[in-house]
Order: structure tokens, then sequence, then C-alpha cells
């Protein structure tokens, strides 16, 4: 049976504007992933992250790196110790996700042994702005279970008492992106105690974060940008409460299935969060968020167009995917 791999770039715009501490953007630009075996094909998709030092010309590259790999039949397994963790893996990974549960006829789901999936509870992202816009928007959200807020500057305490003020009844989390400093930390947290905070994303720096083993953490702090794969869960234990799991990160659903099993085996919080990216990239991580203390995948409500068809939300929920998007 001949096998073939294709890659794209598509770019949907953003629905006005997404900011963080590091900057803003205005559209998502993705990397979609098709294996073709025999008629039947599987996609994935992938969103490249600068901040790890990815663009889309590197991940193209990486995936047609791997073609004769991929186009050679190798599995998910093999497929994960032959490629390094990221963007360009997940896209591949989750299209041989897609393939083999076409190919069997059965959903993805059953594949990873899993019960049937559930709606979930999703954040809704408030970008980092003025504390006046930023309380704008969330009264706007202020009926959504659960709010995360974009903070990360040097005096985040007008935009977080703002926010909780807009939205008296949502939950909210906050993430900081690596924009606070040991000498704020303290303040900061006391802050969010007072706000009913329920989680803290990534609040300093990824190899700068050893503040955090010394200081009281009056809510549970999460790692983002300092937890990629499953190697790194064990270092991180006396600094962090939780982590993000993200499929781009970690280089697909194989490994995060095994990063999210492994992080509950060490008493750590689970959350299962998505960049900025379309229907087809959180399909995979819907299935992932089952179970999980806290689920983040809003890409697609932050964009201006989704793909059709596309995952299915209803207020504060997101609905798993149905065949013809994924899996």
């Amino acid at each position: 049976m001949s096998i073939f791999l294709h890659s794209a770039v598509e770019h949907f715009p953003i629905a006005g504007q997404f900011t963080i501490s590091r900057g803003s953007k205005t559209v998502a630009s993705v990397v979609t992933c098709a294996i073709d075996a025999g008629g039947i094909k599987g996609i994935g998709e992938c969103v490249p992250y600068a901040r790890y030092g990815e663009t889309i010309e590197g991940v193209i590259a990486e995936i047609d790196a791997a073609r004769a790999l991929v186009e050679a039949g190798t599995d998910r397994h093999r497929l994960r110790k032959a490629m390094k963790a990221g963007a360009a893996r997940n896209a591949i990974d989750c299209a041989l996700w897609d393939l083999e549960a076409k190919t069997a006829g059965v959903p993805a789901y059953a594949l990873a042994r899993m019960e049937p999936p559930k709606p979930l509870t999703t954040a809704y992202t408030i970008s980092l702005g003025e504390p006046e816009v930023m309380a704008a928007q969330a009264a706007r959200y202020a009926h959504r279970a659960l709010l995360k807020i974009k903070v990360g500057t040097a005096d985040d305490e007008s935009r977080i008492l703002a926010v909780r003020q807009a939205a008296p009844d949502s939950g909210i989390v906050l993430d900081a992106n690596e924009g606070w400093t040991p000498d704020n930390l303290a303040h900061h947290f006391a802050v969010c105690a007072k706000a009913g905070v329920l989680l803290i994303e990534q609040p300093l720096p990824a190899g700068k974060d050893e503040a955090l083993a010394s200081i009281p953490r009056p809510i549970p702090v999460c790692a983002d940008e300092s937890v990629h794969q499953t190697a790194d869960l064990a270092t991180l234990r006396t600094r962090y409460d939780a982590i993000n799991i993200k499929l781009d990160k970690a280089g697909g659903l194989t490994e995060a299935l095994l990063m999210r099993d492994s992080a509950k085996a060490l008493g750590l919080l689970t959350m299962v969060g998505c960049m900025v990216g379309t229907s087809l990239a959180m399909a995979p991580a819907v299935l992932l968020a089952q179970g999980a203390d806290f689920v983040d995948l809003d890409g697609p409500l932050l964009l201006a167009r989704d793909r059709e068809p596309g995952l299915r939300y209803d207020a504060s929920l997101v609905f798993p995917p149905t065949s013809n998007l994924w899996g």
C-alpha cells in the first residue's frame, strides 16, 4: 500500500487582537499534515511557536525530513523516538492517530482505550491590556464558568482586581507568560489570593524559576513554558503544583497521554491548553483533556473564522469532535 505525506500552511484571522506579555498577533498561522494511505486520509494541525524557536518554514522542513520515515509506514511510537518534541511531530502524530482510527473504523478514543469522551468546561481567554479594557472584556464574558486572564506586567494588581470585579462569579486562571519577577512574586500571590484566583500559570521565566521552591504558594502554580514532555516532570515538583500539557509542546497526542498519566502519578494537577489554532488542533486535545483539572481549549473561539466542520462550543462547554473533523 502506498503512503503519501503532504503538508500545507494556512492562515486564519483572529477576531480583533490576541495579546500576551510577549506581544500581539492578528493572524493564526498553522501547518497541517495529511497522510494518505490507500485512499484513506489522516490529518493533523500544529501551530509553530516562536517562543520555542519554531517558525513555519522550520516546521515544514522538519515534516519534510520525516517524509521517508512516514511513507515507509512508521507508527506513532517509532515516530516519538525518531523526532524531537515540538509542533512538527505533533502534526504528524495527530495525522497518524486520525489515519489509524479511520483505517480501523473505530473512534480515536477507542484506540486510546478511553471511555467515550464527554463535553468539557473550557476557559475563555482575556487578552492583556489596560485594566479598564480587560474589565470590559471580562464583563462581556462574565457568564462563562472559567476565564483565563493574560497578565505579566510589573504591576498586575489593578488588572486582577478589575477583572474580578467585572466577573464576580467566574472562576479565574491567570497566565503571566513568564512576566513576573522574584521581587514582585509574593505581592502578586497575595493579590491573587484576595481575588480568589484558582491557578497561576508560569509566573517566572523558564530556567529562572527557582524562587518558586522557596516561597509559600497560596494558590496552585502551573508550569507551562517550563514543561514540554514527560522527561521534564521529575524536576518540577518542588516548584510547581500543576502542569499545562499542550500537544504542540509535547509533540503529539501519543506523548501527551503518557505525560498526563505520569503527572497524575506524581500528584500534579493537570491542565490541557492550546496555542491559537483551529478546531482541527483542538480535537485531539479534547480527548487528552478528559479528566483534566483545568481545560483551556478556546483557540477556535478567538478566530474570526474556523474550519468547517469545527468543534461544537455551547456556553462554557466544548464538545468532543465528530469523525468528519478528526478521529
